[in-house]
């Protein structure tokens, strides 16, 4: 099952949604305007909820971020961490304080985990539980110049940050990870897409792309992306 509440990417959910307004779905309409929408700005972006201890989760990053180099559009990062995994929350708010510093630096430490999970790569070590997790965030601070505190989240701050994205996820019905969206700033047809296939991902994006009526930057981008995606391998 991959919805509690079945919310699909359909238009036609999204009009009936919007029909009934506040009074059968409650707060479900500005919890979907708000999160699936692209930053301030840009016309299509791509949101995905992740799980740092997720084997899925490291398989799709590097296609996400070759996607956003490919159109020059941006990857919206949400924390969902699940409740099975033993270190992924906490990595989630280490990933938090990284962000203080830089956001590149929160997301670097973020991928970090990915090409550290447990059965990744042999040749490196691997987060285990929350103690591998600690020494293998304070080495990466060190890498980066500074030293990671004892305590990085001592009013609790970073840890509600965690939490919204959690409660933005169940406020939109998701219950695994990734999930991935391709979304416009579009008011009319279809402003959100779930990427169900990635092999469809590009596809997807080039039909945001001209739905939201791209710049000539943005449609040159979108060609290049048919191209690149024609020359890999499927996986």
């Amino acid at each position: 099952m991959r919805r509690i509440f079945g919310l699909k990417s359909s238009s036609l959910l999204v009009l009936f949604i919007a029909a009934v307004g506040f009074s059968a779905w409650g707060q479900r309409v500005p919890v979907v305007q708000n999160v699936l929408r692209p930053p301030k700005g840009v016309k299509v972006a791509i949101v995905v909820f992740e799980d740092l201890q997720c084997p899925d989760c490291a398989n799709a990053a590097p296609l996400l971020e070759e996607a956003s180099r490919t159109y020059k559009i941006p990857v919206v990062r949400h924390d969902f961490p699940l409740p099975m995994h033993n270190w992924s929350k906490q990595a989630a708010i280490t990933a938090r304080y990284f962000d203080t510093h830089s956001k590149k630096i929160g997301n670097d430490f973020r991928d970090y985990c990915f090409r550290h999970q447990a059965g990744i790569n042999k040749e490196q070590p691997t987060i285990k539980n929350p103690d591998d997790l600690r020494a293998q965030a304070e080495q990466f601070a060190k890498a980066h110049g500074f030293a990671l505190p004892l305590v990085i989240d001592p009013q609790g701050k970073l840890e509600a940050e965690v939490e919204n994205d959690r409660s933005l996820g169940m406020g939109i019905g998701l219950e695994h990870t990734p999930t991935i969206y391709v979304v416009s700033n579009t008011t009319q047809g279809q402003p959100f897409v779930e990427v169900v296939d990635r092999n469809n991902l590009y596809s997807q994006i080039d039909q945001m792309i001209a739905q939201a009526g791209g710049t000539g930057t943005e449609k040159a981008s979108a060609a290049k992306g048919r191209k690149a995606k024609k020359a890999s391998p499927t996986t």
